[in-house]
């Protein structure tokens, strides 16, 4: 206690030493108890780029390696910004400390840019399927957990949280309605204009109203619908549970003893799970209003001949094995884009790709999903 009291503040003074020299002059104490202010001073330094400047560690008094450490730093920041400098008055002590601080500054990172090798190939991919492996166990982890909170819920109806679920269906589906309308009636108008180029080349094109009525109900409906939510909803999710991750707010709720699950996952995912089913509803009928449109303008057929013809090509199953693999689709794009978000580490490079991440794996497990079911309903004859 004796050094601290005694120490001497640190200084810096900047001095032209000729024309094409200045001199950074450094005396005081340079010790982890003093070095604050001067490293607010070092900060905003300006020196001039064309002369070269000499730091000056001659008239220090007491240095140890956080006042080194500060030195070195301020002199490769100077050298990265394209400014000549050295380092005068250095005794062999006190250049043993520096030449130690240069030996242990962090290596700056370097791609691996090594060939093609069957190790690397075998490497490479051992480490994507630990990769896949953890997404796995993390996946599940949140659906166990999930279960849990809704069978405490179903037992206290008074925990769940139905204004953060309004809330999260607001954004999610009301919100999302005029651009899945949109974009579900372009691809119905699509349909029918590549359907019925072809098809009236055999004398068939009433049969356009068949192939959009039957491919928009089973497939092409949920799945854009699933696609655009999962780049507009999950892509958000992650994004606020990133975010939240990264200023310690879900660290904050640990401590203060609510589940995460309960507050933040739970909302979500319901919200989805209500909201997906009615925006593919939307979206089916949004793509077969493009598809009237078009068969009326490009081919032909009245309004009243294509519901006709819709209504014997489809029925009630039609519509409903596009609906009932909706809530699924949900659950799968809500898990990712929780799992995702809550694996977000303390930097925007690092929310930005579980963001992405979180999109691009929902978007593929949709796929996968949908063909499950396909065979599933292929299965039993739907």
């Amino acid at each position: 206690m004796a050094f601290l009291e005694k120490n001497t503040a640190p200084t810096i003074a900047l001095e032209a030493d000729g024309a094409e020299h200045q001199l950074l002059a450094l005396s005081g104490d340079w010790t982890v108890s003093t070095i604050g202010e001067a490293e607010r001073d070092l900060a905003e330094l300006n020196v001039a780029r064309d002369q070269l400047t000499c730091i000056d560690v001659s008239g220090i008094d007491h240095l140890d390696t956080s006042g080194a450490w500060l030195i070195h730093r301020t002199r490769g920041r100077l050298e990265f910004k394209g400014r000549r400098v050295g380092l005068t008055g250095v005794t062999p002590v006190r250049q043993t400390l520096f030449d130690e601080i240069e030996r242990h500054h962090p290596p700056s990172w370097k791609p691996d840019r090594s060939g093609f090798s069957i190790v690397g190939f075998l490497e490479t991919t051992g480490r994507q399927m630990v990769d896949v492996y953890k997404d796995a166990m993390a996946m599940l982890h949140i659906l166990g957990s999930l279960g849990l909170v809704l069978s405490t819920v179903l037992l206290h109806p008074k925990r769940l949280r139905s204004i953060s679920i309004a809330v999260q269906f607001e954004r999610s589906c009301i919100g999302a309605v005029p651009i899945v309308a949109l974009m579900s009636f372009l691809i119905g108008a699509i349909i029918s204009q590549q359907g019925g180029f072809y098809l009236r080349q055999f004398g068939a094109d009433i049969y356009v109203v068949d192939l959009a009525g039957i491919l928009v109900l089973r497939e092409i409906g949920v799945i854009l619908t699933a696609i655009m939510v999962a780049g507009r909803s999950g892509s958000a999710f992650t994004a606020e549970l990133g975010a939240m991750r990264m200023q310690e707010e879900v660290d904050a709720l640990h401590v203060i003893g609510l589940n995460v699950t309960e507050v933040l996952v739970l909302p979500r995912i319901l919200a989805l799970m209500i909201a997906l089913p009615i925006l593919t509803f939307i979206a089916d009928m949004a793509a077969l209003f493009g598809s009237g449109i078009v068969t009326w303008v490009y081919l032909d057929i009245p309004p009243a001949a294509f519901l006709t013809q819709l209504q014997a090509a489809i029925t009630i199953d039609t519509l409903v094995v596009g609906l009932v693999k909706a809530p699924f689709m949900a659950l799968i794009i809500g898990l990712i884009a929780c799992v995702e978000g809550l694996k977000v580490e303390g930097s925007s490079e690092s929310l930005g790709r579980h963001t992405t991440m979180s999109v691009v794996k929902a978007i593929f497990l949709v796929i996968v999903v949908d063909g499950f079911f396909a065979m599933f309903f292929a299965a039993i004859g739907v």
